[in-house]
Parts: structure tokens; sequence; C-alpha cells
């Protein structure tokens, strides 16, 4: 049986705006990760600089900071077996040009620096990102979905 993971995903400005946290939402949930902490927020660029700490020293890192923090962020922790690995399915390639139809990004992005949402790329990353976001002292809810019975083969 897979470990359960936890995953952060992070609705972006662009996502917030457009009224795409419903859809985003909705796709996770459908998909069968369990939601455990959702926040509505303003980042400010002190914790928009620690998420984003890998690309500091690239061309881009600037424009990126600005734009989370230029608009509301819609934070969630998901949960589900190979959570990382779904969740990352489910939004679809960094470049929505090569994102496949069907995957958020795919489906509802245009460019590379106005794509949607924003995922964990590993376990490590996501324990880190759900640290610096929601953190140390987090409070998630811990419930069983109805279905989860029909999700898992054991």
């Amino acid at each position: 049986m897979a470990e359960v993971q936890r995953e952060f995903v992070m609705i972006k400005p662009d996502g917030v705006v457009r009224g795409l946290v419903g859809e985003v939402i909705r796709r996770l949930e459908r998909k069968g990760l369990k939601i455990v902490a959702l926040e509505m927020r303003q980042l400010d660029r002190e914790t928009a600089e620690k998420l984003y700490e890998e690309h500091r020293d690239k061309p881009f890192f600037e424009d990126l900071i600005e734009y989370v923090t230029s608009g509301p962020v819609v934070v969630m922790i998901v949960e589900g077996r190979k959570a990382v690995k779904v969740v990352r399915n489910i939004i679809g390639a960094t470049d929505p040009a090569e994102a496949a139809p069907g995957t958020v990004r795919g489906d509802f992005a245009l460019d590379i620096g106005r794509n949607v949402v924003h995922a964990s790329d590993s376990p490590e990353s996501a324990e880190r990102e759900i640290e610096i976001v929601f953190g140390k002292d987090l409070s998630t809810i811990d419930y069983e979905r109805c279905d989860e019975e029909w999700l898992y083969e054991s």
C-alpha cells in the first residue's frame, strides 16, 4: 500500500481573480484527494521569497515575487496516496504551452508567468513549503471521505 502524502498547492493570483478556485479544488477532490487545510490570503514578500528560494538567482525571480504578492492566493494542503505525483499530473507542466489538455494549466493558462497554480515538486518540497506558508504549529482537519473505501484497493 502506498504511503499517504501531503502536498502543498497554491492557486496564484491569476487563478483567483479569474474565478478558477472552485475548478482547481473540484479537480483535486474529484480525483480523490482530501483537502486538510485551506485558506485565502495575501502573500507577503518574505514568505514568497522563502517559498521560491530555489529560484533566487534566476532572472525571473523578481517578477515572480511581485506577481505572487500582487493579489490574493488560495493555499491548501491536500492528502492522498502519491499526492505529489497525482497533483502534478492534475495541474500539468509548468509551461502551459507544454501542458496537456485536460490539465489545469493545459486548459486555463497560456503564459508560464501566469500559470494559475503552484504545487510542490517532491514530498520534501511539500514539507518545506507547508511549513513556510502554514507555520510549524500547523492545524489540519483529519476526516475520512465517504468514498475512501472505493478509491484504494487496500
